[in-house]
């Protein structure tokens, strides 16, 4: 390849997880050229290896305008982008086995914020009547009839498909090795001298997002975990709705959903310390074991079960839990959305259409002050001379 390999577009995206892949997407449909980078595989990391909840209900509420506007894309699935995500709404019941967090629960379904979620609050036999499955420790549960579940193996590829079918420019396998805006257009140096320019720039760049922030002053506190998740052998298909649990103890936070040929996927209760530079993400026997223990404490029918797989990934968390969405708040015509928390994936098409919508208007309909880069900037030290 040509060492001064030079490519132009309206805006560049860097990485292509389901953040990145389904804001090129909306971005080309509104008629803006798109450079979309990757440096791995579309969907490699966290896109591809998270649990699959497509959830609204106990997200802080700063989110939920944005999860409902997520929700009403998923269920314009496949028309939208022309492949079947395996997406079903199927419920999510958050069940909780401490009596004192019952006040929570119906504290969080009273919000106005979640009432288009329809929440449901069951405790005791009215909830084991409901889901006869759980064990008699669980006592109450939260209910929300219209979230669901999807495959997120299938979900970034599938924006990425879709996109490029509109028009968007994707290049895999791109190292980046430097982002700057030297003059009126970012650019964006790769290893093997490509080098890409466009007056717009979005970092949506998972995990590695402050590493390319903080090249524009605008470092964030962020900590690289992995999710511990699992998968079993086919097994009758009785359990309909995803479930979780909800405790301040991580070791107690296992969450299950079954796929209708009968495997159930699992995860929580433990993360791993995956490596930014290598990549690698390793699943933890020892993490396992409390898995199943849990399994069988909550759904008993799940006592006795044989795994056939699991991973980890690739996930970002950042200091106050809450992602980093919109422009920057130091450079224009640079804007991020990466750092999800873990709990991204149910608001991928959302973010991808929010992010769009914003970018190509200057403005939202979906609130995002809670989640600017700018709470993270460095206060600027005052001159002591004189």
């Amino acid at each position: 390849m040509n060492q001064t390999t030079s490519h132009r577009a309206d805006i560049i995206v860097v990485g292509a997880g389901i953040m990145g892949s389904a804001s090129a997407f909306f971005l080309r449909r509104r008629g803006l050229s798109v450079l979309l980078l990757e440096r791995d595989q579309v969907g490699r990391f966290a896109s591809g290896t998270n649990f699959g909840n497509v959830r609204r209900q106990g997200r802080y509420l700063c989110q939920v305008p944005l999860a409902t506007r997520s929700r009403g894309l998923w269920g314009q699935l496949p028309e939208l982008i022309g492949d079947d995500l395996e997406f079903v709404q199927r419920g999510h019941l958050r069940v909780v086995y401490d009596p004192a967090r019952i006040a929570m629960l119906r504290e969080y379904a009273q919000a106005p914020e979640v009432a288009p979620l329809g929440l449901q609050i069951l405790e005791s036999d009215a909830l084991h009547q409901k889901f006869p499955y759980l064990s008699r420790e669980v006592v109450a549960g939260s209910y929300a009839p219209y979230d669901g579940h999807a495959n997120p193996r299938l979900a970034a590829p599938a924006f990425a498909r879709a996109g490029v079918r509109e028009g968007v420019n994707l290049h895999e396998g791109v190292e980046i090795t430097q982002v700057a805006k030297p003059d009126g257009d970012f650019l964006v140096q790769a290893s093997d001298g490509r080098r890409f320019r466009a007056p717009r720039l979005l970092i949506t760049a998972g995990a590695w997002g402050s590493r390319l922030s903080s090249q524009f002053g605008e470092p964030v506190p962020i900590e690289t975990h992995g999710p511990q998740m699992g998968v079993t052998e086919p097994l009758p298909y009785v359990f309909r709705e995803t479930v979780g649990v909800s405790s301040p103890r991580i070791d107690e936070t296992i969450y299950f959903r079954q796929i209708p040929r009968g495997n159930v996927i699992f995860g929580g209760c433990f993360r791993t310390r995956p490596d930014l530079d290598t990549r690698l993400a390793r699943a933890e026997p020892h993490g396992l074991l409390n898995q199943l223990a849990q399994l069988r404490r909550l759904a008993p029918a799940l006592g006795r079960v044989n795994v056939i797989r699991t991973w980890s990934g690739v996930e970002g968390y950042i200091a106050d839990d809450l992602p980093i969405m919109g422009p920057s708040s130091q450079v224009d015509g640079l804007y991020y959305a990466f750092g999800f928390c873990g709990a991204g994936f149910q608001l991928g098409p959302g973010v991808g259409d929010t992010m769009a919508e914003l970018i190509a208007t200057g403005r939202t309909e979906t609130p995002l002050a809670a989640l600017d880069i700018g709470r993270f900037a460095q206060p600027r030290s005052e001159s002591l001379a004189g």
